[in-house]
């Protein structure tokens, strides 16, 4: 049996169209190929990495962990800053 060549363009357009129709095995037979090659180019994309937006590098982190340090800080001594405040203002209510 001659090993039959399919162009790129074929085997991803057969894989999105096997991706959207219930059966792999009924497009394969819609397009005349072995139901066995289209589950293979199925599972060849499925286990291929997704393209994703280029995750932020090593240096943009660390500025975000160091600016997210300083508002905490900075948020803490607002914290402390309303503490002191409620006991002063605690301590001068008449009783």
């Amino acid at each position: 049996m001659r090993k039959s060549c399919y162009s790129e363009e074929f085997r991803k357009e057969a894989v999105a169209t096997a991706l959207r129709s219930v059966s792999v095995t009924q497009t394969a037979k819609d397009l005349g190929i072995p139901s066995a090659t289209l589950h293979t180019w199925v599972n060849q994309l499925k286990s291929q990495p997704k393209a994703t937006k280029k995750s932020p590098d090593n240096e943009e982190l660390l500025k975000e962990n160091c600016r997210l340090n300083k508002e905490l800080a900075k948020l803490r001594e607002e914290k402390e800053i309303l503490k002191k405040a409620a006991r002063y203002f605690a301590q001068e209510m008449p009783e």
